[in-house]
């Protein structure tokens, strides 16, 4: 994919505050967390998985199975890499 192309996804899944939240939550805690998440938002469990899906999918989060759960976690690489893209504006 080309730079913008990149930029543009990766904008566009922290184009709901609700994501810019859940992210941010995991760079604060700087771990994997599992359940936590939904406590944190004032959003139904369907919501919060949509969100994590959209997270997911642009690379910005990790989700690593752990029994019957999936723990989450930041991507730090590919939020290194976002932070390149936008610096080369």
């Amino acid at each position: 994919m080309n730079p913008d192309r990149t930029l543009a996804a990766l904008c566009k899944a922290l184009g709901n505050p609700a994501r810019v939240a859940i992210l941010r939550h995991l760079l604060q805690v700087d771990r994997c967390i599992c359940g936590e998440i939904v406590n944190i938002l004032p959003l139904a469990q369907s919501t919060v998985s949509q969100h994590l899906k959209q997270l997911k999918e642009a690379g910005l989060i990790r989700g690593e199975i752990e029994g019957p759960r999936i723990c989450y976690c930041a991507d730090k690489e590919r939020l290194a890499e976002l932070k390149h893209l936008i610096s080369e504006l």
